[in-house]
């Protein structure tokens, strides 16, 4: 004789059987199965600090400049893929019209021959010049950067040869005037090209105040800072580009009237 408990049992494992997977689909008043909505949740994204075009779903380095991508949070439906390919974007001149000349400050820096100067009296003022970030250890952006200003160095001698190059360290605590002196020996630095350096608060200011400001030396940029002091023209660009590109840019900030 059956049991009452057995029978429930029996009953229950049978409509278990015929139900669907719990978690799946459920059904609607009539019997019939409704799709399971979208549910949505943070995706993690990464996109480059200097190409905000440039975006992944993984931790990568930029395609453009070589610069590790930063975590950006957005909603995104879960089905998403797992790894969304990079986008990119043509390399551009990057607009700079909230910047003036009355933004930089005169900190007291060290060029690469241990001369104490103020950066902005003595580098800056009544002057077109080219700006760059660099630090003596990178293995990344920073050699190919140097060399590209080498050969614009060179080729602004015949078309702007006061324009004046300024390469800015955002290492100080290790890029010593000793230090600057050997990197720019190794790519040739020529007269009118000045490394700077620095007291690392005094640094940190005039990053910060330049918009080159980064937590991690690692993730500094790859911008070219271009500006004529007299007519307070300024305009950056990205300091990967062609030699000629970076001369033409500036070139036309030297005679900007």
């Amino acid at each position: 004789m059956l049991t009452k408990a057995f029978i429930v049992a029996l009953a229950f494992g049978l409509m278990s059987a015929a139900s669907p997977a719990i978690g799946s689909n459920f059904l609607s008043a009539r019997g019939q199965k409704k799709p399971r909505q979208k549910v949505q949740r943070g995706v993690a994204r990464y996109a480059c600090p200097m190409h905000p075009d440039v975006t992944s779903t993984k931790r990568g380095k930029c395609p453009k400049c070589g610069m590790t991508l930063r975590l950006v949070t957005t909603k995104d439906p879960v089905d998403a893929p797992a790894s969304a390919p990079i986008a990119t974007a043509p390399k551009q001149a990057y607009d700079s019209s909230d910047f003036s000349s009355s933004r930089i400050p005169d900190v007291k820096v060290y060029d690469q021959n241990g001369n104490r100067l103020n950066f902005y009296a003595d580098l800056i003022k009544n002057k077109t010049v080219a700006i760059n970030f660099i630090f003596t250890t990178c293995t990344t952006i920073c050699p190919p950067m140097t060399a590209t200003f080498r050969r614009v160095q060179q080729e602004l001698v015949n078309v702007a040869p006061d324009v004046q190059l300024i390469s800015i360290s955002v290492d100080p605590s290790t890029d010593t005037p000793e230090r600057l002196r050997e990197f720019a020996a190794k790519f040739k630095a020529g007269p009118g090209w000045t490394f700077v350096t620095g007291d690392k608060a005094e640094m940190e200011s005039l990053l910060r105040a330049l918009g080159a400001a980064v937590a991690d030396k690692n993730d500094h940029s790859p911008m070219i800072l271009v500006g004529n002091d007299v007519t307070g023209y300024w305009t950056r660009t990205y300091g990967l580009s062609a030699p000629t590109t970076l001369v033409k840019v500036i070139t036309e900030a030297a005679n900007h009237k």
